[in-house]
């Protein structure tokens, strides 16, 4: 499956978990972070590096949503298995 349908998949499985996501611009001197999960008055909001790579994003964003209970939720069956051989 190519990488940019894989992160389109991830984007709208995280809507459906009910997480915001916003790509933002995230910069510290000689370091890059491709972003996180956090809450931020009680909503899910996961900010990612506008800069970052597709593939890190990929894996960022894989790595927030294997953090909810995905069992009752419908995942595209390609989608569902790359998460299942996801190695963090």
């Amino acid at each position: 499956m190519d990488d940019n349908i894989i992160l389109s998949q991830l984007e709208e499985l995280a809507g459906k978990l009910g997480i915001q996501i916003r790509y933002e611009t995230i910069k510290k001197e000689d370091f890059l972070n491709t972003g996180g999960l956090c809450r931020l008055k009680g909503e899910y909001v996961f900010i990612i590096n506008s800069k970052a790579t597709t593939k890190d994003k990929i894996q960022t964003l894989a790595r927030a949503v294997k953090r909810f209970d995905l069992n009752h939720t419908y995942i595209r069956p390609a989608l569902r298995e790359f998460l299942d051989n996801f190695l963090e």
